[in-house]
C-alpha cells in the first residue's frame, strides 16, 4: 500500500491549489496550467465521491479516504510522468489530512498522514474564503470556512511549507499566482 501513495520523483516544479471547498482551487487551476502550458492534476476526491453520492446518496465516510488518497497519487504518478516543467495539482494528500482532522474528530489514517508530510511540494497557493459560496451535493461547510480556512492553513505552518494566500477576485489571485511562480521559475 505504501508505494501507491509515495510520490515519484521529478524535476518538475509542484505546485499545488490548496485551502476550503468553494474557494477556486479548481478554477485556478486550470487557468494557471493554461497560462504555463503545464500539466493538472485534478482533484480525485470529487470525482470519487460524487459518483458515491449519484450512485447511493452517501457522502464520504474514514473508509473512502485511503482510496481516494491512493487514486490522487496514481493521477498524480502518470501525469508527472508527461511533465517536463510544471505540474499543478488541484489538491494533495495533506488536503486530505485537513479533511480528515476536521470530519473525524483528529483521526487520519496512519499512512495518509506519513505520506502527506513525505510527498513535497515546492509552493502552495492558499485560497481565501472571500469568494462567493457555491453550494453543490458535496459541499458542506458553509458556515464554518473561517475554522477551516485556518487549518488549512496552519496545516501549511506547522510543517514549514512554502505559501502564499491567494485573496481578492479572480484576476487579482491569478496576478499574484503568476507574479510568485515566475519568481520560483527563475531560481
Amino acid at each position: 500500500m505504501e508505494e501507491k501513495l509515495r510520490q515519484n520523483t521529478s524535476n518538475s516544479i509542484k505546485i499545488v491549489l490548496f485551502g476550503p471547498e468553494s474557494t477556486g482551487k479548481t478554477t485556478l487551476s486550470k487557468q494557471l496550467a493554461k497560462h504555463y502550458n503545464a500539466s493538472l492534476v485534478p482533484e480525485y476526491m470529487r470525482e470519487y465521491l460524487q459518483k458515491k453520492w449519484d450512485a447511493y446518496k452517501e457522502v464520504c465516510t474514514y473508509e473512502d479516504l485511503i482510496p481516494i488518497a491512493v487514486g490522487q497519487m496514481k493521477l498524480e504518478n502518470e501525469i508527472i510522468k508527461e511533465s517536463d516543467r510544471i505540474l499543478f495539482c488541484d489538491t494533495n494528500l495533506l488536503e486530505i489530512k485537513v479533511y480528515s482532522e476536521a470530519y473525524y474528530n483528529g483521526s487520519i489514517p496512519e499512512l495518509i498522514r506519513k505520506f502527506s508530510l513525505e510527498n513535497s511540494y515546492d509552493l502552495y497557493l492558499l485560497t481565501y474564503i472571500d469568494t462567493p459560496w457555491v453550494p453543490d451535493d458535496l459541499r458542506d461547510k458553509p458556515h464554518e470556512r473561517e475554522e477551516m480556512f485556518l487549518r488549512f492553513k496552519e496545516s501549511l505552518e506547522e510543517n514549514n511549507c512554502n505559501y502564499i494566500t491567494l485573496k481578492g477576485d479572480s484576476e487579482s489571485r491569478f496576478k499574484k499566482a503568476i507574479k510568485t511562480i515566475d519568481q520560483l521559475i527563475d531560481k
